[in-house]
C-alpha cells in the first residue's frame, strides 16, 4: 500500500495526532473564551450538527426501533449508573490505603456517577457503524435521568438537550422526508462529517486540558490518576464487550458498539456543574475536578484510536452472521 493510500485510510488517526499537537502548541485559540468560542461553536453548534446529521442519515424506523430496544437501554443505564459507580467505589476502598491524594479519589468516585455524554458516544458509534439510534437515545436519556434527580438545575439541562439534541434530530428527520430519494441515491459522507466534528471536539478538549491550571499536580499523582482512568476505561470496555457478545445476549454487533461507548463514557458537560454544586465551598474543588478533566479527553482519545479495530471486528462479525 502506497503512502497516499495509507494516509487516506488512516486520515482520522493522523488527524487526532495533528489536532492534539496543535492544541499543545497554541491552546489559547481553542480554549473557552478564546477566539474559537467553543462554549458556543462546540457546545451548541457542533453538537447540534451531530444530531442533525444523525436525523438526516437515519431511517425513521431505525429511530423508533431503537426506542423500543428496552433490553439494550436497561443494560446501558444499569451499567452506567449502578454497576460502574459500585465497582469504582470498591476499587477506591483499596486505593484509599495507598498514598494517592484522597481528594483525587473523591473526584474519581464522582466521575463514576456521571451519565454518558451527548456527543462523543454518538459520534464514535456512528464512526464505527454501530447502532447510532440506540446511542442517541441512551446518551440523551442518561443526562436527562441524572439531571432530573440531582441538584443541577433541571430547566438548564432540559433546554440544552432540547436545543442541541431534540430539535436538530427532528429537523434532520423532516429534511430526510423531503430529500430521501436524493440521499439514498447520492449517499452523502455522513460518517466523515461526524468524524470531522469529533476532531474539532478533540482539539478544543485538549486546548482546555493543556491550559487548565487545575491539572497542575506533581507528575507522579497525575500519572497515577491517568493510569487508573485508562485502566478503568479499558477494563469496562472489555467487560461490556464480553457481556453483549455472549451467544444468549441477543445483541447484534451494531448493538455491541453502542453499548461499549455509551456504558463507559462520562459527561463533562453535566459533570462540571454537578461538582461545583455538590462541593461548593470546598478548598480542594480543583483536585476533585482533576479526574473528570482527565477522563473526558482520555475517553475521546481511546475511543477514537479504537474505531478502526472495532469497525473491523463488527464488519467481520456481520459477515459471519449473514452466512
Amino acid at each position: 500500500m502506497g503512502l497516499q493510500a495509507r494516509v487516506r485510510k488512516e486520515w482520522f488517526i493522523i488527524g487526532i495526532v495533528l489536532v492534539i499537537l496543535s492544541a499543545k502548541v497554541h491552546p489559547s485559540f481553542g480554549v473557552k473564551g478564546g477566539p474559537l468560542k467553543p462554549e458556543f461553536t462546540i457546545t451548541y453548534f457542533a453538537v447540534a450538527l451531530i444530531f442533525f446529521n444523525s436525523g438526516l442519515s437515519l431511517k425513521t424506523e431505525e429511530l423508533t426501533g431503537a426506542l423500543l430496544h428496552v433490553r439494550l437501554h436497561l443494560l446501558v443505564q444499569t451499567f452506567t449508573l449502578v454497576f460502574f459507580p459500585l465497582c469504582v467505589w470498591l476499587l477506591l476502598r483499596l486505593l484509599s490505603l495507598t498514598a494517592i491524594d484522597q481528594w483525587l479519589l473523591k473526584g474519581l468516585q464522582t466521575v463514576s456517577c456521571m451519565p454518558p455524554p451527548v456527543s462523543s458516544a454518538v459520534i464514535l458509534t456512528k464512526a464505527v457503524g454501530g447502532n447510532e439510534a440506540a446511542a442517541i437515545f441512551n446518551s440523551a436519556f442518561g443526562s436527562f435521568l441524572l439531571g432530573s434527580s440531582s441538584s443541577v438545575p433541571f430547566s438548564s439541562i432540559f433546554s440544552q438537550l432540547f436545543v442541541t439534541v431534540v430539535l436538530p434530530l427532528v429537523g434532520g428527520q423532516v429534511c430526510r422526508g423531503f430529500f430521501r430519494d436524493f440521499l439514498e441515491r447520492q449517499k452523502p459522507p455522513f460518517g466523515t462529517v461526524s468524524s470531522l466534528v469529533l476532531l474539532a471536539i478533540i482539539y478544543t478538549t485538549f486546548c482546555d486540558t493543556f491550559s487548565n491550571p487545575d491539572i497542575e499536580l506533581d507528575p507522579t499523582s497525575l500519572l497515577m490518576v491517568a493510569l487508573i482512568i485508562f485502566s478503568i476505561q479499558i477494563s469496562f470496555m472489555l467487560l461490556t464487550f464480553t457481556i453483549s457478545t455472549r451467544s444468549l445476549s441477543g445483541f447484534s454487533p451494531a448493538d455491541t458498539v453502542a453499548i461499549i461507548f455509551c456504558s463507559t463514557h462520562k459527561s463533562l458537560t453535566l459533570g462540571i456543574p454537578m461538582l461545583k454544586i455538590v462541593f461548593e465551598g470546598y478548598e480542594h474543588l480543583s483536585l476533585i475536578s482533576v479526574p473528570l478533566l482527565i477522563y473526558h479527553p482520555a475517553q475521546i482519545l481511546l475511543g477514537s484510536v479504537l474505531v478502526p479495530t472495532i469497525r473491523s471486528w463488527m464488519t467481520s462479525r456481520q459477515k459471519v452472521d449473514h452466512r
